[in-house]
């Protein structure tokens, strides 16, 4: 298994990895070349051992010497470092990608057979990440089961004709258009998330959470009911379950006086939070 899985892409970019001591080891030069974009990773990375050093700090004490293929296509001693070692590498490598790579990270770095056999192990890693983050455990099942039932959308999509990136953000924009009057770039910008890597559902509330799971599910439902082939029959289909998903939206916004689209965010969860901890005078 290991070895068939040697190599790993993040956002277009492959790192090397190996199988060691029942535990992924990643090149930490690959690492430090996708988060920095150096054209000189080895340097980049000597001179953070020895600034950290002069700091106390010790980042290659976790790491291991392992051989690994180079461009060449032979096998050289490499600096390797196990996921928890390389959070902490992390940590000391100013990038705007080091959160998407963590994410990535936590997904990737403790593959398992076991995984295999109970794919819940992997669940509990991510339900972990999160909770490390400060979101509350009911908002992370949501947020899960939200992840299921968007995958379970993008096969069937993928089942039905569509391959092209741009196609999966049209079909994903009629639903998030239709159930919240916004495409996801405009909720976006409404909840004034700036950088390009920010995940709008890592940012949403629960009624957001679960009426995107609404409209994903029923567009699931009805394009299997249909047997939608190709973007337009598709697409007709999100805009139907987006529309019911809009439809209980309203309902519930009539009964409670309250709006459910929200410009509250992840990071107004950190403030309320940190307002909290503060010591009472």
């Amino acid at each position: 298994m290991a070895q068939n899985k040697a190599l790993v892409v993040f956002q277009g970019k492959q790192i090397r990895r190996i199988w060691h001591d029942e535990q992924w080891y990643f090149s930490v030069v690959d690492v430090v070349e996708v988060l920095t974009d150096t054209t000189d990773a080895k340097d980049y990375w000597y001179r953070l051992k020895k600034r950290e050093l002069e700091q106390g700090v010790e980042l290659s004490t976790n790491c291991r010497q392992l051989k690994l293929t180079s461009a060449d296509g032979k096998k050289y001693l490499t600096d390797c470092a196990n996921t928890q070692a390389m959070f902490r590498i992390i940590q000391s490598i100013p990038s705007k990608k080091a959160e998407p790579f963590k994410l990535w990270l936590a997904q990737v770095g403790y593959e398992r057979v076991q995984e295999i056999e109970n794919p819940e192990l992997a669940q509990d890693r991510v339900k972990q990440y999160y909770a490390l983050k400060g979101y509350p455990k009911d908002w992370i099942d949501k947020r899960l089961r939200g992840i299921a039932i968007r995958q379970d959308l993008t096969g069937e999509w993928k089942n039905r004709g569509i391959q092209e990136k741009k196609e999966f953000a049209i079909l994903t924009d009629e639903i998030s258009k239709a159930t919240f009057g916004k495409t996801v770039h405009e909720y976006k910008r409404f909840k004034n998330l700036q950088r390009k890597n920010q995940n709008l559902r890592d940012h949403m509330n629960d009624w957001e959470l679960i009426l995107t799971m609404v409209g994903e599910k029923a567009t699931t439902d009805i394009t299997v009911s249909k047997d939608s082939q190709g973007f337009v029959e598709c697409k007709d289909s999100a805009l139907e379950g987006g529309s019911i998903a809009r439809n209980t939206r309203k309902e519930i916004e009539a009964k409670t006086g309250k709006p459910i689209v929200s410009k509250e965010n992840y990071l107004g969860l950190v403030k309320r939070r940190e307002k909290k901890e503060l010591p009472s005078k």
